[in-house]
C-alpha cells in the first residue's frame, strides 16, 4: 500500500473545516512535498518528521512522498499538522495499519526526539472535529484537559510518536486505543478581582454596575485619580452571572487562540475581564496579525468586561474600532487572501480623570491645565463612541466618615439579584429572539407592545425634540429604563425610570 490517510483539522477563525491528510508514496529521490496551500510551520513538517520517525524507530522510507492537505483551496496553518502528516505517511508505508487511524483526528507538533508537544487552538478543533462525527481524536498530553471539555469524543494521548505506533499495532489485535484519564480542574478567573462589599462610600457607583451588569449596558467612569474607577470596573465581573456551558466553550476557545489556557485547567465560567494598556495598538484591541489573524482583546473580553483605564490616552483609531463591534457584537478582520469573524459582545468600561492632570474636579483649584489641554482631552473621547454609552458616572471623593460604614452587599448578594431580572428579561424578550435590555432594538421599543405612553417619555421626548440626543441616544435610554424597571420590580418603566435613565446618561444622576 502507498497511499495513507488520516484527518486533520484547519481552524479559520473559530470555525474549524476537517481536513483529510493524504499521503503518497512513490519511487523516486527521496523528499516530501506537502500541497495544499500549509504556512511556514506547515511547510517545514518533513524535517521534524523525519528525526521524529527515525527516533521512533519507524523512519521514513527514503523515496518521493507526497502530502496533500485537502481540500487544497484553503490555508493550513500551524505546527499541529506534523502529527497528522506523520501518522498518514506511517499508514502509506505500512508501519501503521490504515483503520482507526484513517478514523481518528489528530494534532499535535513533533520534537525531534518523537515527543508530542501541544499546541494552539485545539479546543475548537476537537470541536469541529466532534461536529464532523469523530470519536476518536490523539492530541499532545498538554492539551488532554482542554480536549476532554467536548462531550461526544475519545481524548488520546500518547507521550511519543513510538508509543502511537504500539496503540495502534495493538489496535490490530483488537485492543482499544488507551484514553487519557486527566481530569480537568478548575481555575476561575475571578480569584483576583475582589468583592463588592469592599466598595465603600459610592453607592451610585455600586447602583451603576447592578444596573451595567442586569441590562447588558456601557459604562464611563469619571473622577480624579484613585478614587476607585479601576476597582469599581474589576467588580463588575463578580456580579455578572456564570456564562452557560456554551458561553464558556466559545470564551475557552477564543483564549485557546491565543494559548491563554492553562495547563490542566478545566471550562471556566467566569465571565472575562480584559483591561489592555493604553499603548495597545489596533491589532492588539482588535485582532490581527500578518499570518495568521488571532483574536484581539475586545474578542478575549466576548462575554464578559472590557476595562479601558485612562481611555482618552488610548489612540484615536484605537477607539474607533470599538464602534462597529459595540452595535454588531462581532469583530471582522479582512486581509488580502481572507476575511475572519471573531465574536466580540462584551461590556464596555472606560475609565477618565477630569482633565490631563487629574485635579480638575470639585472647584478645581489644584488644577493646572489650560482650556485648550481640557478641551482636547476631553475631544478624544469622539461624540460617536460615547452615544454608545448608556452610563456616563461622574465618581465622587470618598468622605472619611464612609470608613467607619459597615461593609456593603456582597458580590454574591448582587449577583442573586441581578439574575433574577435577567430572567424577567429573558421572559420578556425570548419570544422575540433576544436576552438583555441592552440589545434589543430601538424599534421594538418604540413600537406597541412595548412603546411606553407619552406622559412617561415625556423628558426624554423633549431632549430629542431639541437635538440633544440622538436616536441611538433615544433608544439607549430607553434600554436602560426597561432595566431601572426591572431591578424595581416594575411590570413596565415609570416616568421616575425614564427621568433617571436619562439623568444617568447624560449628566450621572445624583442619588440612588
Amino acid at each position: 500500500m502507498t497511499l495513507g490517510r488520516t484527518r486533520a483539522v484547519a481552524l479559520h477563525g473559530l470555525a474549524g473545516r476537517m481536513v483529510e491528510v493524504e499521503a503518497h508514496i512513490a519511487p523516486g529521490l527521496p523528499h516530501i512535498a506537502v500541497s495544499g496551500l500549509p504556512d511556514k510551520a506547515c511547510g517545514q513538517a518533513p524535517d521534524r518528521i523525519r528525526s521524529a520517525a527515525a527516533i521512533s524507530g519507524a523512519p521514513i522510507p527514503s523515496h518521493r512522498i507526497v502530502v496533500n492537505l485537502s481540500p487544497a483551496e484553503i490555508p493550513k496553518q500551524g505546527s499541529g499538522f506534523d502529527l497528522p502528516i506523520a501518522v498518514a505517511i506511517l499508514v502509506a508505508a505500512r508501519t501503521i495499519r490504515a483503520g482507526v487511524a484513517a478514523e481518528a483526528m489528530h494534532v499535535a507538533e513533533l520534537g525531534l526526539d518523537g515527543r508530542l508537544r501541544g499546541v494552539r487552538g485545539v479546543l475548537p478543533m476537537v470541536l469541529a472535529a466532534a461536529r464532523a462525527g469523530v470519536r476518536d481524536v490523539v492530541v499532545a498530553p498538554e492539551n488532554v484537559a482542554e480536549a476532554q471539555l467536548v462531550d461526544g469524543v475519545r481524548v488520546h494521548a500518547p507521550q511519543t510518536l513510538a508509543e502511537l505506533i504500539g496503540w495502534y499495532a495493538a489496535c490490530e489485535l483488537g485492543a482499544p486505543l488507551p484514553v487519557a484519564d486527566v481530569v480537568p480542574s478548575q481555575t476561575p478567573r475571578s480569584a483576583g478581582h475582589g468583592d463588592l462589599a469592599d466598595v465603600v462610600g459610592q453607592a451610585q457607583a455600586r447602583l451603576s454596575l447592578e444596573l451595567a451588569a442586569t441590562g447588558g449596558h456601557h459604562l464611563a467612569l469619571s473622577g480624579p485619580p484613585g478614587i476607585g474607577k479601576t476597582m469599581l470596573s474589576e467588580r463588575l465581573v463578580t456580579i455578572l452571572p456564570r456564562l452557560t456551558r456554551d458561553e464558556a466553550l466559545e470564551s475557552h476557545a477564543i483564549r485557546s487562540l491565543v494559548g491563554l489556557v492553562p495547563e490542566g485547567g478545566g471550562l471556566d465560567r467566569t465571565p472575562p475581564f480584559e483591561a489592555p494598556h493604553h499603548s495597545s495598538t489596533v491589532t492588539a484591541i482588535a485582532g490581527g496579525g500578518s499570518a495568521t489573524v488571532v483574536p484581539g482583546a475586545i474578542s478575549r473580553a466576548h462575554g464578559g468586561v472590557l476595562f479601558l483605564d485612562e481611555a482618552p490616552e488610548f489612540r484615536p483609531s484605537v477607539l474607533q474600532t470599538l464602534r462597529q463591534p459595540l452595535e454588531s457584537g462581532h469583530v471582522t478582520i479582512g486581509r488580502a487572501r481572507e476575511t475572519v469573524t471573531y465574536p466580540a459582545r462584551f461590556l464596555l468600561v472606560l475609565a477618565s480623570n477630569p482633565c490631563p492632570c487629574g485635579n480638575g474636579h470639585g472647584n478645581g483649584i489644584d488644577c493646572t491645565c489650560s482650556s485648550l489641554e481640557f478641551r482636547r482631552y476631553q475631544g478624544r473621547l469622539s461624540g460617536p463612541l460615547l452615544d454608545r454609552i448608556d452610563i456616563r458616572l461622574s465618581v465622587s471623593p470618598v468622605p472619611r466618615g464612609a470608613f467607619a460604614e459597615e461593609r456593603g452587599e456582597s458580590s454574591a448578594v448582587v449577583m442573586a439579584r441581578v439574575e433574577e431580572a435577567r430572567d424577567v428579561q429573558r421572559q420578556r424578550w425570548s419570544p422575540r429572539g433576544h436576552e438583555l435590555n441592552g440589545r434589543v432594538p430601538g424599534s421594538v421599543l418604540r413600537r406597541p407592545p412595548f412603546r411606553l405612553p407619552q406622559q412617561v417619555t415625556r423628558a426624554v421626548d423633549r431632549y430629542i425634540d431639541l437635538g440633544r440626543i440622538s436616536l441611538r441616544g433615544y433608544d439607549r435610554i430607553l434600554r436602560l429604563a426597561w432595566t431601572a424597571a426591572d431591578l424595581a420590580g416594575h411590570a413596565v418603566p415609570t416616568a421616575g425610570d425614564v427621568d433617571f435613565a436619562l439623568a444617568l446618561r447624560e449628566t450621572g444622576a445624583q442619588a440612588a
